[in-house]
């Protein structure tokens, strides 16, 4: 099945008229630990999950900084919203390089499938004949309560040792889903764990980051276009920060709106719009959020530009992005702080959207992609020459 691709900003028009809806949400995403369902089946509607997916499969193959700014918009409405649409919106992207017989298995019969994720290596695949049995406790998976698949990292094991690093494509039937997910940010992600217990995992279903890396992935042959030719290295870290430099404009935006109502008790008749100091702490926090956007999205746009043109995405550029990548959301999170510790005691109540995009912001900063000292480690060894240790570029 194939469908006209319609122009990419109707998908942005679609989703800025949907913000309203999922900022009004945004406290009872929290509530029940994951996104509602009509906020998933508005998300559909907009295309916003089609934006990464393989023409051959109904999808856009859109330019992948148009999909990092419609994940920005969403995440400055809703900080769980947000980031659970890049990391399932990324995997429509991850899953057209996997041999075309597991899009078969996963498309074949419903191209609006949804796959989640936990890349951690939790569990382990020992070779068996035809394939792989797999096991393991796969934490952190986000949004996976609306999707009918997963895609889990870990080694291949034969003859007792690791002998390569993959991702293994499991249907729903084959795991179940422990729910644990109680915690302080991203409350809404539903981010619980996936359990799979001594499951067979054919051949087909499986794909080394190894290919991955080095454009052999079988999916290539069919998917052609240069959006599947992006590093991983920057794509799976990209879909991280972007959706925390939607909540520091989302926080901005909140912050403003209440310092310009906003009335200080402490300081008789003077109000948030007359304080010169916020004043200073507002363009700070703005300027520092707009580097972090103009770095994380002008290097996809560099290497995205690369690929149309043919060429290979140095290693220079790529160390580039992952260092600009932390660093953005190292500066979304201090934007939000420098913001939130000006804004005062009623900031604090918990229908506040400030608070609110504070606690995921942090959140989203401990995920491992958000390193900031291996990323720096990395960019600092490539400037001197030193050999690559790490993957993750």
């Amino acid at each position: 099945m194939t469908q006209e691709p319609i122009a990419s900003h109707e998908v942005l028009d679609r989703i800025d008229a949907l913000l309203p809806t999922l900022r009004e949400r945004a406290q009872e995403t929290e509530d029940l630990r994951r996104l509602p369902d009509e906020s998933v089946k508005a998300l559909q509607e907009t295309g916003f999950f089609r934006l990464l997916q393989p023409a051959q499969w109904g999808g856009y193959e859109a330019d992948p900084e148009l999909f990092y700014t419609a994940v920005k918009k969403i995440a400055s409405a809703c900080g769980s919203t947000g980031w659970v649409s890049s990391i399932i919106g990324v995997h429509n992207w991850h899953l057209a390089l996997f041999p075309q017989q597991a899009q078969e298995d996963v498309w074949g019969q419903d191209t609006d499938v949804r796959i989640s994720s936990s890349y951690a290596p939790m569990g382990a695949g020992a070779v068996v004949d035809g394939g792989y049995r797999v096991s393991g406790a796969w934490q952190w998976s986000s949004g996976c309560d609306h999707a009918t698949w997963a895609m889990l990292g870990g080694p291949v094991i034969k003859d007792g040792r690791p002998v390569d690093f993959v991702t293994f494509l499991i249907p729903r039937e084959d795991y179940r889903i422990d729910d644990v997910w109680n915690v302080v940010g991203l409350r809404g992600t539903g981010s619980n764990t996936v359990v799979v217990e001594e499951q067979f995992v054919p051949a087909h279903r499986v794909l080394s980051f190894r290919k991955m890396n080095d454009h052999t992935a079988e999916g290539l042959e069919r998917n052609t276009a240069p959006v599947y030719k992006m590093p991983w290295g920057t794509i799976h870290p990209t879909t991280i920060s972007a959706p925390i430099v939607g909540m520091a404009e989302g926080a901005y935006a909140a912050h403003v709106e209440h310092q310009g109502k906003r009335v200080r008790k402490a300081f008789v008749g003077e109000t948030g719009k007359d304080d010169p100091f916020a004043k200073v702490r507002i363009a700070e926090a703005s300027s520092d959020i707009d580097a972090a956007w103009r770095q994380l999205s002008g290097n996809v746009a560099e290497e995205y530009a690369l690929l149309k043109a043919g060429e290979e995405v140095p290693i220079e550029l790529r160390l580039r992005a992952r260092r600009d990548q932390v660093r953005a959301t190292g500066r979304s999170v201090a934007s939000i702080d420098l913001l939130f510790e000006s804004a005062g005691a009623t900031a604090l109540q918990n229908d506040a959207p400030l608070q609110r995009f504070w606690r995921d912001a942090h959140a989203g900063r401990v995920h491992a992609a958000n390193d900031p000292e291996r990323a720096y480690q990395m960019f600092g060894g490539g400037e001197f020459g030193l050999p690559l240790k790490d993957t993750m570029v």
